[in-house]
Parts: C-alpha cells; sequence; structure tokens
C-alpha cells in the first residue's frame, strides 16, 4: 500500500512527528491513495469532499452526486481556482510499514516515528492532476450550502479548512468544529 504526504514545501528530506490538533501526541500524518485527491489542492484552499458509502441513501447520491458515475467530489470557492493555477506541488511516498490507520473515511494514517520519503513526484499542473482521477471538481461561489446539504446525508464526507472559507450568508449554520452527532 503506497501513503502520501502533499506539501508545497518541495525538498523535505524527513518528516518529523508534530504535535496534531486532533491527537494529543506527535505524529507523522499520510494519506492513503485512495483518497489522495482531496490532498491535491494548496494546503489553506477550503474544501468539502464527499462519496457514496455503501449504506448511503439513493436519494442522497442523486440528490448530491446526480446520475454521475463519479467516485467523488470536491467542491472549492472559485476565488481559489487562480490560487490553485499558480500553486506547485510536492508528492511525498513513503513506506507504509510504521504507520497505522487513523481515520477510514478520512484515508488518515499516522507515525510516531520519524519518516524518510521513498520518492517525490512535483505536480506543476493540479488541475491536470485531479483530472487523472475519477472525481468531479466543483467550483463554487460559497461552500456552506454544500457543506450543510452533505452533513445531513448519509454519504461519508471530508470538510477541509472551512476557517479559510467565505463566510456564510444569512440562514446557514456555521458551527465548527461540527457536532458530535455528525462525525
Amino acid at each position: 500500500m503506497s501513503l502520501y504526504h502533499i506539501s508545497e514545501t518541495p525538498g523535505i528530506k524527513k518528516f518529523t512527528p508534530k504535535r496534531s490538533l486532533r491527537k494529543p501526541k506527535n505524529l507523522v500524518w499520510a494519506i492513503s491513495e485512495d483518497k489522495l485527491h482531496n490532498y491535491l489542492l494548496p494546503r489553506n484552499c477550503p474544501r468539502v469532499t464527499f462519496f457514496p458509502k455503501q449504506d448511503s441513501n439513493p436519494a442522497d447520491i442523486n440528490r448530491l452526486l446526480g446520475r454521475s458515475n463519479v467516485k467523488a467530489v470536491i467542491a472549492i470557492e472559485k476565488k481559489w481556482v487562480s490560487i490553485i493555477k499558480k500553486t506547485t506541488l510536492y508528492k511525498y511516498e513513503f513506506n507504509s510499514k510504521d504507520f497505522v490507520l487513523e481515520d477510514e473515511c478520512a484515508g488518515y494514517y499516522v507515525s510516531e516515528t520519524t519518516q524518510k520519503p521513498i520518492s517525490v513526484t512535483t505536480i506543476n499542473n493540479i488541475l491536470d492532476e485531479l483530472l487523472k482521477y475519477n472525481i468531479e471538481l466543483r467550483i463554487l461561489p460559497s461552500l456552506w450550502k454544500i457543506r450543510e446539504g452533505v452533513i445531513k446525508s448519509s454519504l461519508d464526507f471530508s470538510i477541509i479548512r472551512m476557517r479559510n472559507a467565505t463566510p456564510p450568508e444569512d440562514g446557514i449554520e456555521n458551527y465548527f468544529p461540527l457536532p458530535k452527532d455528525t462525525i
């Protein structure tokens, strides 16, 4: 199994465990190949990603994915498109032997030990890279309505960097973190 770390920083020779907001210990974080598409964006780019799971309600699938046969949807704000076009990413690959699964839905793996990448790939064109995956990229003026629809659905989702999103309009719930009953 391949695991990756996506960064805007070139030339990282080793990844030292760092304190995490999610866990009270120092960790190196990696992402599975299956969820890699969720991270092929600038780090601070807010995004709502979602995909059906085996027991997702067909009405939710139809409402949020339509009749598309994509594996997942990544929704971003249109103001980020110009930043995406100018950003270079680096895809660091790790040997998976020291990693353990942290979050299956998000594809997160963690290691408590320093990791050296076994390879690095430069991604100069993020949009071209995303086209390699069976995903739909939705470019929206705001993410808040899709966020609320996804949270209240039976689909699996990952909501990333919403603190960087355009503030929600009146009438849209703006809670962070997500209520415990949704995660």
